[in-house]
């Protein structure tokens, strides 16, 4: 069995400028273009029961600008009409109008509870789609970018439950057998937590297969799922598939590995929708059985039998719950009692203290475990054979944004070291240096905290400049240091500045607020709800 090993981020001392001069407000104007959109971007607000700030972090900043990272300066959005809309730019001074590439078969009005459309560029050739209801598209859209051959067809929808949002997702081709894995995000109620925030963080790790060249049907085909208490900032799967990188606040641990569903489409369907009859969960020394009682139930109503291996529930004249036990319990220190929620909860002490059972009555499918934190670190222990942990402890170092350096591996993220930021590239095949540094934003880290109405944070992928935007807005750009074509002298130390670093800030003409910001090499796109605005950074070299 494989343990968890604990890995540091090696910083490349000669990526650090320890004599860096600071940034330079530059007053030269950027050339920024504003194209009016058809319809508006489909923005979904937060409702009232999204309250918590994992709900604002996930949901209330969400990005509604998706930038093509295979093919350079091609950006999307969807539209309250349900219309993918895509701007490729070609020449600044020649804009056309966004382009519509997909409209979504579902009518997103009639879902009062739906959460924003997301999509994740998987490929040169595919792109994963969610409409915001809990449906799931897998679209080949060709080669993108060109016109005689782009065609975005569906090649796989299907319903997955609860509403969720798209994280990351990979196109794999092994032995002439295509699959597709994509990470889906969900923040799920906890009906249990009376303690907490009432929430939990749900990731799934989702994997879509095509057996042969002959069979056209895609299917799912293995559903992991992560369980947390934080909305990741940074998940990607490993472009080999065998993996996750995730950077939160909060761990998380596998709570369901590798469900086959071929093995599974016998089941009975109603079985799986149906609600649960009880909860219940367990310790080393007891377990909990909670059950919803009816709204007239009185403590005469209900009769419980508890046996060294059986237990009988029953209410109302009705037998509720009877069976053996998985295993024997000490029956005479068995108790229940109603709660002041209308619960009826169990307590069975174990007889065999530290065993776990897989289940509370044998043969009964009627209820549904929940595990605690504490059960969730025991059974990913036992998982390290199927999975081997790579842990970092951040520390103090801020998570501050990710970006897609190249579209063949896993996102970079850049984190806050002392004053700068650094940028980070994720290497799965490389257990030594699985994180190398591969460019610095000097003196980011420091600058970045004081706009305190930033919203959304990127830079290019050829890190020449890093960007940040407010709610509203303003633009501020971070070039890196440059060669100076005139002498200029730093009078403190009495030495020659060869280089200097320009801070520019671009001012949006509108009072609608920033919804989406997208960095290439050589453009910032900005969309408001009515607007793109493009601002034009570097020119090509």
């Amino acid at each position: 069995m494989e343990v968890a090993a604990n890995c540091s981020l090696r910083v490349k001392r000669p990526l650090l400028d320890p004599r860096f001069e600071g940034y330079k407000l530059s007053l030269e104007p950027l050339p920024c273009y504003q194209l009016e959109l058809d319809a508006a971007v489909a923005e979904v607000k937060l409702r009232d029961d999204q309250y918590t700030l994992e709900h604002m972090h996930a949901f209330g900043m969400y990005n509604y600008l998706h930038c093509d990272s295979w093919y350079q300066d091609s950006v999307y959005y969807v539209d309250n009409l349900g219309r993918i809309m895509n701007l490729t730019v070609m020449l600044d001074t020649a804009l056309g109008k966004p382009r519509e590439v997909f409209r979504l078969p579902t009518d997103l009005i009639a879902y009062d509870n739906r959460l924003c459309a997301s999509m994740h560029f998987t490929s040169s050739t595919w792109v994963t789609l969610s409409d915001g209801t809990g449906r799931l598209y897998l679209i080949g859209t060709g080669e993108r970018g060109n016109s005689a051959s782009e065609k975005w067809e569906i090649m796989f929808n299907e319903e997955l439950g609860n509403p969720f949002i798209i994280i990351h997702s990979i196109s794999l081709l092994k032995a002439e057998e295509h699959s597709i894995a994509t990470l889906l995000l969900r923040i799920e109620k906890e009906e249990l937590d009376m303690k907490g925030s009432g929430f939990y963080v749900s990731l799934e790790w989702v994997t879509i297969n095509k057996k042969s060249k002959d069979k056209k049907k895609y299917e799912i085909t293995k559903r992991n799922i992560l369980r947390g208490k934080s909305v990741p900032h940074y998940a990607a799967i490993e472009p080999n598939g065998n993996g996750l990188m995730i950077v939160s606040y909060k761990s998380f641990t596998f709570v369901q590995v590798g469900q086959n569903l071929e093995e599974s489409k016998d089941e009975d369907m109603s079985e799986k929708i149906k609600e649960p009859l009880y909860y219940w969960q367990q310790t080393e020394d007891d377990l909990t059985v909670t059950i919803s009682l009816p709204e007239d139930c009185t403590k005469e109503d209900i009769q419980i039998q508890f046996l060294p291996d059986h237990v009988n529930v029953v209410l109302k004249g009705q037998r509720f719950l009877e069976g053996n036990l998985y295993s024997s319990i000490d029956h005479e220190s068995s108790t229940w009692i109603i709660k002041e929620n209308n619960s009826l909860e169990i307590s069975l002490i174990k007889k065999n203290e530290g065993l776990t059972w897989p289940e509370l009555v044998v043969g009964d499918k009627q209820g549904e475990f929940i595990r605690d934190s504490a059960q969730c670190a025991a059974i990913a222990e036992r998982l390290m054979h199927l999975t081997s942990d790579e842990l970092v402890n951040l520390g103090s170092n801020q998570y501050l944004f990710s970006v897609i350096v190249d579209p063949e591996e896993m996102p970079c993220f850049c984190l806050r070291h002392d004053v700068d930021a650094l940028l980070w590239q994720p290497h799965s095949g490389n257990q030594d240096d699985m994180w190398e540094h591969i460019a610095t934003f000097n003196a980011l880290g420091y600058v970045q905290a004081s706009k305190r109405d930033k919203k959304f944070f990127a830079c290019a992928p050829n890190y020449s400049y890093a960007a940040l935007c407010e709610c509203l807005r303003r633009v501020f750009i971070y070039r890196q240091p440059t060669p100076m074509s005139t002498v200029l002298y730093n009078r403190k130390e009495g030495r020659q500045v060869g280089q200097v670093a320009k801070q520019q800030v671009a001012s949006l003409e509108t009072s609608d607020p920033i919804l989406g910001f997208q960095a290439t090499n050589e453009r910032l796109f900005v969309l408001t709800t009515k607007n793109l605005f493009l601002i034009k950074v570097n020119t090509e070299n």
